[in-house]
Parts: C-alpha cells; structure tokens; sequence
C-alpha cells in the first residue's frame, strides 16, 4: 500500500506561485503514474494534472495549461506541481493520486491510493 502525505499548499496572492511536493512512503513511486485533482467548497474534485510512470508523458486541464507543470523526481520518491500565475479560482484543496499503470488518466476512480490533501487559497 502506498501512503501520500501533501505539502506545500498555503496562502498566496494572485498572480503568485507555490509548489506542491506529495512524497509516497511505503512502496516506491516509481511502479506509479500519478495525478493531481482538487476540490473548490461546494463543488466535485476535478482532474488537475497527470504524469506517466515514465515521467515522458504529462496532461493537464485547459484551465492550468501554462501555468501549472507536473513532475517527478523518483530518487526522492516525490512527485511536485509547479503552480505559477495563480488565480483566485485556483483556490482548492488538491490531492495526489496514485495510478499503478504505466499512464496516466483524467478519471479519478481510475487511481489507487490518495493523500490527504493540502489547501490552496488564492487571494484576489
């Protein structure tokens, strides 16, 4: 079982950035794609972003595209999300996921193991 414990998250003005880190323990990353969702009060936890096992291949939503970078770095068994140009709407709670699978994917019942999430607040 793999256990993912979030960090980064904070307040930050618009147009800020913050660096997400999710670290894994227990079983290596590296058997894993991975993917980050969020959730808004009020409303459903939506797919952010998402990198192959490889690292060679990521995906994210329209509304993050060149602001937010995925990546992993598999020696520190941490995988990170870049958020630069944040918005107010970024604001969220935002978790990692774990896909054992080789890609990665959008749909959340699709991955294995979940951390606990980390808060966004985006001020205006």
């Amino acid at each position: 079982q793999v256990q993912l414990v979030e960090s980064g998250g904070g307040l930050v003005q618009a147009g800020g950035s913050l660096r997400l880190s999710c670290a894994a323990s227990r079983r290596t990353l590296s058997n894993y794609a991975m993917g980050w969702f969020r959730q808004a009060p009020g409303k459903e936890r939506q797919f952010v972003a998402a990198i192959s096992r490889s690292g060679g291949s990521t995906d994210y939503v329209d509304s993050v595209k060149g602001r937010f970078t995925i990546s992993r770095d598999d020696a520190k068994n941490t995988v990170y999300l870049q958020m630069n140009s944040v918005k107010p709407e970024d604001t969220a709670v935002y978790y990692c996921a774990a896909k054992w699978s080789p890609s990665w994917s959008r749909v959340m019942y699709e991955y294995d193991y979940w951390g606990q999430g980390t808060q966004v607040t985006v001020s205006s």
